[in-house]
């Protein structure tokens, strides 16, 4: 009656606290340039190391400009500062670095599976609430604060409150033209954006098992708007096949023993949950948000709810029973931690190849990763979205949130395959709405926010 997440908690306790809180070992801990020079260097003011540099890793990733040409200068005021002193503090406490320039630098969240630094059953921590991505690959992945870093580097360890356990189970298959971003828009527009609070959750089910690893990531990418604590996937053959052969994965005989236990990470067929919930995918379509939350999402062929939060629809200058689909965009945005790997840009550029962007729309694409781009580059991508009329960028977090200095004008209305909607999100009273790579791309070419599945290639 084990679930997956009970292994791995068990797996990782050093000692019982009291009020059912643990001391955790962690495995992995990750920090960008936004926090990651205030950590290390509180480490060392306190007169404290790093316990093992060898797992920890710093990426420039959050404030470093995506623009081509790129260097330590920054649209962010005073970004560089971030840039330079996380670098001297990363080269200072002898850990890993992804600098700007770098071959493998990218969002940390793209670059941390693609490297294999992530593995099954590791407890992995960053500063940031995207964290919880990682656990597509059976790891406990989770955001913390920078005060948690500091603990966590200087003692292999954290204090953790147990969370409680939900499974979500998607059955059935997705329909055509659905994906894992559009899964987890209707799981939290159906179930609220707090329905996850307090638990670590499983995606288990038909539709969860049949999606590649990089799908799997942008599911637990989310669990974070759905407030969870952290998202898992049990590893299996998809994943064992992501990871053979990556840099920090093991190699030859320690590959061997690893899957051994790593095949063991599973829930057992009579675990027993906190919470259930179950889905039926195939009744999932193309979502959209139309709010200023993930829960305030629809298909995308659907009306704005009659009873939508008057406050959302002032702000988002929209109108309840109104269809989303037509609605005028002024700029379309694919990138983030949720939709801007391989497979993501693959799918949106073959809606975009022989095609133009409508007129006036600003299109951009970021790349997940430096790798990311390399690869698309390599397929021709790149020239599929600049013919489109897309702007080409190096990698990095970008347009997904407005701290890095770049906007896309104030009160603009932008589809976007990220993975929040907040006000000003982007930019000062940017309307974001999210969606898939596919209907960003499809709303892009249309100049308004479309049904991708009217523009897929016959």
């Amino acid at each position: 009656m084990t679930t997956l997440f009970d292994r791995l908690w068990d797996a990782h306790v050093v000692a019982p606290l009291d009020g059912g809180a643990a001391l955790i070992a962690i495995d992995r801990v990750l920090l960008h340039e936004r926090t990651g020079a205030a950590a290390l260097n509180a480490l060392s003011e306190a007169g404290r190391k790093v316990q093992d540099p060898a797992r920890v890793f710093a990426i420039m990733d959050h404030i470093v400009d995506t623009l081509p040409g790129r260097t330590d200068r920054t649209l962010m005021p005073g970004g560089q500062a971030f840039i330079t002193e996380t670098r001297a503090a990363a080269q200072a406490a002898g850990i890993t670095l992804f600098d700007v320039g770098h071959p493998d630098q990218g969002i940390m969240h793209v670059v941390s599976p693609e490297l294999g630094i992530v593995l099954p059953g590791l407890t992995l921590i960053a500063p940031d609430s995207h964290t919880c991505t990682q656990g597509a690959l059976g790891a406990l992945a989770w955001g913390i604060g920078s005060s948690e870093a500091e603990h966590a580097m200087a003692t292999g360890t954290l204090r953790l409150t147990r969370p409680k356990s939900m499974r979500a189970t998607f059955s059935g298959q997705l329909a055509p033209g659905v994906t894992a971003k559009d899964m987890m828009l209707a799981l939290i527009a159906a179930h609220g954006a707090g329905g996850g609070a307090g638990h670590v959750v499983e995606f288990a089910g038909e539709a969860v098992t049949a999606l590649d690893l990089e799908a799997r990531m942008t599911l637990c990418n989310m669990a974070t708007e759905f407030s969870a604590f952290a998202g898992l996937i049990a590893p299996d053959e998809v994943t064992f096949a992501w990871l053979k052969g990556r840099r920090y994965a093991p190699q030859g005989a320690s590959w061997d023993a690893a899957l051994a236990q790593w095949r063991a990470l599973r829930s057992d067929a009579d675990a027993v949950f906190d919470a259930e919930i179950a889905i039926d995918a195939s009744t999932i379509a193309p979502m959209v948000s139309w709010g200023t939350s993930p829960q305030a999402s629809v298909p995308v062929t659907d009306a704005i709810p009659a009873d939508a939060s008057s406050a959302m629809l002032d702000y988002m200058a929209l109108q309840a029973g109104a269809p989303l689909i037509g609605t005028p965009v002024d700029a379309a945005f694919i990138g983030s931690c949720t939709n801007a790997r391989l497979s993501d840009l693959r799918r949106a550029a073959a809606l975009l190849k022989g095609r133009k962007v409508a007129a006036g729309i600003r299109a951009i694409c970021v790349p997940g990763s430096s790798a990311v781009r390399r690869a698309a580059e390599a397929e021709g991508l790149d020239r599929v979205f600049l013919d489109a009329g897309f702007e080409w960028r190096e990698s990095g977090c970008s347009m997904c949130f407005f701290a890095g200095g770049e906007s896309f004008g104030d009160g603009s209305r932008v589809i976007s395959s990220t993975n929040r909607n907040f006000e000003s999100r982007q930019g000062l009273r940017v309307k974001t709405h999210i969606a898939s790579p596919e209907t960003v791309a499809a709303s892009a070419l249309a100049g308004a926010i479309a049904d991708a599945r009217d523009w897929a290639h016959g």
